[in-house]
């Protein structure tokens, strides 16, 4: 009896769901800045001669990842403190994260010393942006128990991870425009501090009105396994290696897809899409589509649960990807982008759901909620994705010229 007034009196209002979801668009907007934007930035910066060192440099953050991502959802769940264990890394990671938006994009000097400081800044953002996501999103599965509490939440934390990609897509396009191929960088700058300002905002009420971790978990820490056991129960959850295996594939596209839409637009199409405004026009679309189709999806994963539900969110994907390799004007490209919506809608709302669903059957078998991580190795198998896409990119201008 005293346990289930304890949850009931734990319940999470609408109130404090809209304010948890805040967080994705500190963390959406911040990271897919930078996923977006940072090697094409440097790339420019540098010149076409330091296009293998900076593809290097990619694999050494990706060789980091494989180590602080999991590391660090490891501490995480070992974490005991009278904050929580979530609140003391969304904090330590919230604040440095505001100031390295903005320095990612401040390199100085000749060209071997911009080398080396986007090696040291782009690692340096990973760490604090890790400390912050990784936490952010543990909390997830903790705060709403069940199917249908998911389901409902899950509509306002996809829309406004959304809205943080539509952001980090938008801002620094409208500022930049063409400015950097012509030796300009200081509209990215402005950019940053337009996301740092917005980070700071939306990361603040997050913290002090959406993080609300349950009491009946604040023994698990003190169970929770070492490192090495960690990684080792991790990947022996036969469901969770299935989903990453399918999330390396997922987040290959979703990387891929903002960085090569404006040579799609330019190179592909007749007449071609040049101006970069209206390129990003096109890319918006695929996000406000998203937005639309949140609801929707939201009854489907919670009529047919989870995993059948994610299933056809991988099937759908796959078909509104097909018109991309038959399209060559720009109408039939405008449309292409609207049906991509629906799809990455899809994957979209279904990654928390899932993970969410993989956490609990470990609970079931532990009997401790290790949410970090699970979150930290997925965050390193979405890293993986990442060095994919750079490295297509890589052989790709390579072989173009």
């Amino acid at each position: 009896m005293n346990e289930e007034v304890k949850k009931q009196s734990q319940k999470i209002t609408k109130r404090e769901t809209i304010f948890y979801s805040f967080a994705g668009i500190a963390d959406t907007m911040s990271y897919q800045m930078f996923s977006f934007y940072i090697f094409n930035y440097y790339l420019v910066l540098l010149g076409e001669e330091y296009l293998l060192p900076i593809t290097i440099g990619f694999m050494v953050w990706t060789i980091w990842n494989a180590i602080n991502d999991p590391l660090l959802g490891a501490i995480s769940d070992r974490t005991s403190s009278r904050w929580g264990r979530r609140k003391p890394f969304i904090v330590g990671g919230l604040v440095p994260l505001i100031l390295l938006i903005i320095l990612l994009w401040t390199p100085f000097g000749n060209e071997l010393s911009m080398f080396i400081y986007f090696l040291i800044i782009i690692n340096i953002f990973d760490t604090v942006y890790t400390m912050y996501s990784l936490n952010q999103t543990s909390l997830f599965p903790e705060m709403f128990q069940n199917l249908e509490d998911r389901a409902k939440a899950n509509n306002y934390v996809q829309i406004f991870n959304v809205i943080g990609l539509l952001l980090a897509t938008l801002i620094p396009t409208l500022l930049v425009g063409e400015g950097l191929e012509a030796g300009e960088t200081t509209g990215y700058i402005y950019g940053a501090i337009i996301m740092a300002v917005i980070t700071t905002v939306f990361g603040f009420l997050f913290v002090k009105f959406g993080i609300k971790e349950r009491v009946e978990f604040s023994k698990d820490p003190l169970k929770a396994p070492s490192f090495l056991e960690s990684i080792k129960f991790t990947f022996n959850n036969r469901p969770f290696r299935t989903y990453v295996l399918t999330n390396l594939a997922v987040w290959y596209v979703f990387g891929l897809f903002p960085i090569i839409s404006p040579h799609f637009l330019k190179f592909v199409l007749v007449p071609p899409v040049t101006q970069a405004t209206l390129q990003s026009v096109y890319l918006a679309l695929v996000f406000i589509v998203a937005i639309l189709f949140m609801i929707p999806w939201s009854k489907i994963f919670n009529k047919m649960g989870p995993r059948k539900a994610e299933i056809l969110a991988l099937g759908s994907l796959i078909l509104v990807l097909v018109p991309f390799m038959i399209v060559w004007e720009p109408i039939g490209a405008l449309i292409a982008y609207i049906l991509a919506g629906i799809g990455f809608a899809g994957i979209m709302f279904g990654r928390d759901m899932m993970m969410s669903t993989i956490i609990d059957s470990d609970e079931l078998k532990t009997g401790i909620r290790r949410e970090a991580a699970y979150y930290g190795v997925n965050a390193l198998i979405i890293r993986l994705s990442t060095i994919g896409v750079y490295l297509s990119i890589f052989f790709v201008f390579s072989g173009v010229g």
